[in-house]
């Protein structure tokens, strides 16, 4: 996918004359560098002090550190999975080479490198994700766990493999800040776990290729960072990184600038990124996850070092984590909404870790849980790391915490419904997106979520791609894409192409209440539609077990969809205007009975291609066929369009 004149100049049209005067001095820093490329400061006496507290890894569970062994195993014989893609060649790694296309991103200065033209250097995310060396700290987590060599020595390999054949400022892996920021958090962890392996200071601090290479990713990171409409998830990871390396990597002339304006970024966009609420802004909810990971990680690294973080960054993180655990479902899974690219910020488990539960036991770990927070089920070695390296939180009486489990989250326009039988649903009335592009926003305004004991009945279909393949980028973030009402084959969003929207939904929240016992109700509107309000009311009864959505649509006649995706799990029987559901949780059979509005004409969709429609996925790269129910007819203004959810158990 190749960016048009257009594209850039509708992106230009989204900044304000800093970011414009701030993105010119990008560019003539590049050229600038082109010509003059910089040598590492000689260091003498390099020493790697930032390592665990004594009985660290002695406090990881058993449980899960067989499942992290497994996994390093798994990779030490060269095979790994990522969106989608498995490979196999993971012994001896082609850094620039991607196995979904077959293609190698060309060599060169990073800045002329066209990463966005997949037919020139492939799938961008299957050539990055290997190079954030998050791989490489399971095995170094592997080693710490059982002492076995052969962990460590893999990790080396694929270190001063991956050194040599990525020259400072050439290839596609200095392109982007978060990656450098994510590579550099990934290196911190890796020498920490290798702190017993006698080759681990042969490999750092008294290498000069190593020390070469993390001073370049910190001077990149110090004249790069991400500016105005770009300050998301982005800035997040790299001051994080850039912190966590002037910390553990505290070895040269700049270290200590770094550090500071690595730490005033992340206060200043970890405020900025996050509502008052505690949600992220992005309204993607594994940004969520993503941003609070590497808070985390970046406040490890300042208390191991002994400075001093500003009270701000904990009680963001604090607020954060009371979110998440308040708007899980019983199965701890949070909403699907907006973008999400499987993004971490330390990985040091293995497969069946459940990375909500981590973090909520992190959260536990670190700032201690809430009477109303979900039980935790299920163990991590992740949260016993953390924990050891952040310094306990310090209760302020002025810090006050939810007394109750938080339903309505004005700020973020979310609300989540419960009712018996472990039903949940989301309800969005909530911004658009987040800053003036809203990069990782989808056209969902009024969109609802429900789940049935943590199964999905009305899915958020989730994301699939970003680059490469515009129609199913397009359809997976599009009105019709997520349980809403579409006019006249419009998003209710105008995009403006990739990570961009040029005219943004206003939503608002009507009416909430929640904490009632018998009926649970929303009701919000979004002006989207030019000259026409949709405004959608959503009552739960807990009695008769139902769930009734109500659309409403003022203004002209106008052509109407009205689109229910089905979670994969469901079975989907339509006759006329009602579906019968059927499902199975646990080995136990369970239905319900879909009634949808009659005044429109119902066809059920699967695994459309051509164009998309009827697709879930779950991750990532992944797709899979699931059922879409698709009404179709016209809206008047003279009555509405009433939906019932009747759960039979």
């Amino acid at each position: 996918m190749t960016m048009s004149a257009g594209w850039y100049l509708r992106r230009l049209s989204r900044m304000g004359p800093r970011e414009v005067g701030g993105r010119a001095g990008d560019a003539v820093r590049r050229r600038r560098w082109r010509s003059a490329p910089p040598d590492c400061p000689r260091v003498t006496g390099a020493r790697f002090t930032a390592v665990l507290p004594a009985g660290t890894i002695a406090a990881v569970p058993p449980d899960a550190a067989k499942r992290l062994i497994a996994e390093a195993d798994r990779l030490m014989a060269g095979h790994a999975e990522f969106f989608g893609v498995d490979r196999d060649d993971l012994v001896d790694p082609d850094w620039s080479y991607d196995p979904k296309t077959g293609r190698r991103a060309p060599w060169g200065y990073a800045f002329d490198v066209p990463y966005r033209n997949e037919d020139m250097v492939g799938d961008i995310k299957q050539i990055w994700e290997p190079s954030r060396h998050q791989y490489l700290t399971v095995l170094a987590a592997a080693y710490a766990i059982t002492g076995n060599e052969r962990y460590a020595e893999r990790v080396a390999e694929h270190l001063r493999s991956w050194w040599a054949a990525n020259a400072p400022l050439h290839g596609v892996h200095w392109i982007s800040g978060i990656e450098l920021g994510m590579r550099l958090l990934s290196w911190v962890w890796i020498r920490r776990l290798l702190d017993g392996w006698p080759g681990a200071a042969g490999l750092f601090e008294d290498n000069p290729v190593a020390r070469n290479q993390i001073w370049h990713h910190q001077r990149w990171l110090a004249a790069f960072p991400s500016r105005g409409s770009s300050a998301n998830n982005h800035i997040i990871a790299e001051a994080a990184g850039q912190l966590a390396g002037a910390c553990a990597f505290g070895w040269f002339p700049g270290s200590e600038r770094w550090r500071a304006d690595a730490l005033r970024s992340l206060e200043r966009h970890l405020r900025s990124n996050t509502f008052e609420s505690g949600l992220n802004r992005e309204l993607a909810t594994e940004y969520h996850g993503l941003v609070l990971e590497l808070g985390l990680a970046a406040v490890a690294e300042a208390d191991a070092a002994g400075v001093p973080v500003p009270a701000s960054i904990r009680l963001v993180l604090l607020r954060m984590t009371d979110a998440l655990a308040a708007v899980v479902d019983n199965r701890l899974r949070p909403p699907r909404q907006g973008d999400a690219d499987d993004g971490h910020g330390l990985i040091v488990d293995g497969a069946g870790t459940d990375r909500w539960a981590s973090l909520l036991a992190t959260g536990d770990a670190v700032f201690g849980r809430l009477d109303w927070w979900p039980t935790v089920i299920g163990t991590d070695v992740r949260t016993p790391l953390l924990a050891a390296l952040i310094r306990p939180y310090a209760k302020d009486g002025a810090v006050t915490r939810p007394a109750n489990r938080p339903a309505h989250f004005a700020d973020a326009g979310l609300t989540i419904l419960r009712g018996p039988e472990e039903i949940w649903c989301r309800c969005d009335g909530g911004p658009h997106g987040f800053l003036s592009i809203a990069a990782h926003a989808h056209a969902d305004a009024l969109s609802v979520e429900v789940r049935h004991d943590g199964v999905d009945l009305l899915a958020d279909p989730g994301t699939f791609c970003y680059h490469g393949q515009p129609e199913w980028r397009q359809y997976f973030r599009s009105t019709l894409g997520h349980n809403t009402l579409e006019l006249d084959g419009e998003d209710q969003s105008v995009s403006g192409g990739p990570f961009l929207w040029t005219r943004h939904a206003r939503s608002r929240v009507l009416a909430t209440e929640t904490s009632g016992e018998g009926v649970a109700r929303w009701c919000g509107e979004h002006d989207g539609y030019q000259g026409s309000v949709h405004r959608r009311r959503v009552e739960l009864t807990a009695a008769s077990q139902e769930l009734t959505v109500v659309d409403e649509v003022s203004g002209p006649r106008r052509a109407v969809r009205l689109a229910f995706h089905l979670g994969p799990e469901i079975a989907a029987d339509l006759v006329g205007d009602r579906a019968m559901l059927t499902w199975s949780r646990d080995g136990e059979d369970r239905s319900a009975v879909l009634d949808l509005p009659g005044q429109l004409s119902w066809r059920a969709h699967r695994g459309e291609s051509d164009p998309p429609l009827g697709w879930y996925s779950a991750g990532f790269g992944r797709k899979e066929p699931t059922t879409t129910l698709v009404g179709n007819g016209f809206a008047d203004g003279a009555q509405g369009f009433t939906t019932v959810l009747r759960f039979r158990g």
